[in-house]
């Protein structure tokens, strides 16, 4: 995984079109060294997610391409890449197994970090209210996955929560903080050393298996959802 880091912080210094045509060769190079790793990596997962079974690699990777349309960087190419393993790929709506490998900067901002994570960025309205009522109707359930099963270095973002326990829900409730939370996605971002080492796509998916009950917990409201439509 060292090349297509190298690479991608080649393109971050290098990010117009002029720059990435010249190194057009090296960038199909890596592309397909990456996606060599995201095809053993579905593989790993569909051993211990049946959900995810018959997921091919336009299912789960995206384009280096940026969307610039409403965008204020017209910076031309990512400097990421990244897979997300779900049931039904990418677009289905569920929650799921998400890595990417980046350049990385001087920023705070998370997509220019390496990620490993489990869950979604951004559930409807409905979803969010039913995952909140399984968690105070759960009898700790929730608490006992995030605590007990879930690898300890994914962490739910501290930015991400409300200060208080949102309407219709008891403020005195043992589960508050997790009730706080807006965006339902624990991430770890792991430093050059464990990206770089030369297991790396099974040491992320042993972190992803501990994410499997998390991630069951999550789908079964977007299932409840969906069902009541």
């Amino acid at each position: 995984m060292k090349e297509v880091v190298m690479f991608l912080r080649q393109l971050k210094a290098n990010n117009n079109k002029e720059w990435f045509t010249e190194h057009k060769a090296e960038y199909q190079s890596v592309q397909a060294k990456f996606n060599a790793f995201c095809e053993e990596l579905i593989h790993r997962i569909e051993g211990f997610d049946p959900s995810v079974r018959g997921l091919t690699l336009k299912d789960c990777t995206y384009r280096i391409y940026r969307d610039l349309r409403f965008s204020k960087d017209k910076s031309p190419y990512k400097t990421h890449m990244g897979v997300y393993v779900c049931r039904g790929g990418k677009k289905s709506g569920y929650s799921g197994y998400y890595f990417h490998v980046a350049a990385g900067n001087e920023t705070d901002e998370i997509m220019n970090s390496h990620i490993l994570a489990v869950g979604d960025y951004c559930f409807e309205p409905k979803v969010l209210k039913t995952i909140r009522e399984d968690i105070v109707n759960g009898d700790g359930d929730f608490d006992d996955i995030v605590r007990n099963q879930l690898d300890a270095r994914l962490k739910f973002s501290e930015a991400d929560k409300l200060k208080r326990v949102p309407q219709g829900f008891p403020a005195d409730s043992p589960w508050a903080e997790y009730l706080k939370l807006k965006v339902f996605c624990p991430v770890f971002e792991p430093d050059d050393s464990f990206v770089f080492d030369k297991n790396l796509c099974a040491n992320v998916a042993e972190i992803f298996k501990t994410g499997k009950p998390f991630l069951d917990f999550v789908n079964r409201a977007i299932d409840y959802v969906r069902e009541e439509m």
